[in-house]
């Protein structure tokens, strides 16, 4: 069985004060992508860099205390490949991938437009050439696990209060057909809900109100897969024992050679 998990820290150094690195060496997984680093290569170091049984690998946002991707895996990869090859998304740190025999885990953490229009324009322009780049993945021929934040809600079953986000970021018709495309017109699978099809299953609350203790919450977090290791998926879990950020862990297990 391979477990993949995905998490956005919201600081790596400020989960890792709230017990993420004890639950990291609990948790079984073959590999761990974590988004939302803040922090640059020279704050990363010892259990940070290579906690018990993993070894760490991080692509780093030029801005400090910004943005940022890794990858904690127990297994070698033959290759990792830092950036997706485009100056300002690669600058911004958001994308890290390696390569496991026919397998590659890509971190990912697409852009979040709530803060300004401003932002919400360099998110609109990130999907624009994001979407060729899966098309490229596609045609490669291996199986792919793209997991991250990706800030987007797919369906009106994945936020609380879809109503009431229709005109805000993370839930705008734009962003919900993009991920259509992603889905229907270049065949990637969304795999928690290949597994789950039950509502209120969210990873992210916001700080505002009790959002957290109403599980007012988002499904922005994902593993998009293609088809053949989708169709591998055993079982999916969100951790919410435990608040290492205002995001949760999310555990797929695949009945896939590791």
């Amino acid at each position: 069985m391979l477990r993949i998990i995905t998490l956005n820290l919201n600081g790596i150094r400020s989960a890792a004060k709230k017990g993420f690195l004890g639950w990291l060496a609990r948790s079984r997984a073959d590999v761990v992508c974590v988004q939302e680093l803040k922090a640059q290569a020279a704050d990363l170091a010892g259990e940070l860099l290579a906690p018990a049984g993993f070894r760490g690998y991080f692509h780093h946002a030029e801005k400090k205390g910004y943005s940022g991707v890794g990858l904690y895996t127990r297994h070698e990869p033959a290759a990792v490949m830092p950036g997706m090859g485009i100056a300002d998304i690669d600058s911004e740190g958001r994308y890290l991938r390696a390569d496991f025999g026919n397998l590659s885990v890509i971190s990912v953490y697409l852009p979040s437009g709530s803060s300004s229009e401003e932002r919400q324009q360099v998110k609109f322009a990130f999907m624009e050439r994001f979407l060729p780049h899966l098309g490229k993945l596609r045609s490669e021929g291996r199986e792919i696990v793209l997991c991250g934040d990706w800030n987007i809600a797919h369906r009106e079953i994945d936020l609380k209060n879809w109503r009431g986000n229709r005109k805000n970021s993370g839930f705008l018709p734009e962003e919900r057909a993009w991920l259509t495309q992603v889905f229907d017109e270049l065949g990637w699978v969304d795999v928690f809900r290949r597994v789950d099809r039950r509502g209120e299953q969210y990873t992210w609350w916001s700080n505002r109100g009790q959002a957290w203790a109403k599980n007012v919450g988002w499904r922005i977090d994902y593993h998009i897969a293609t088809p053949g290791v989708a169709a591998t998926a055993q079982r999916v879990a969100i951790y919410k024992d435990e608040r290492f950020s205002d995001h949760a862990p999310l555990t797929i297990d695949y009945d896939y050679p590791n």
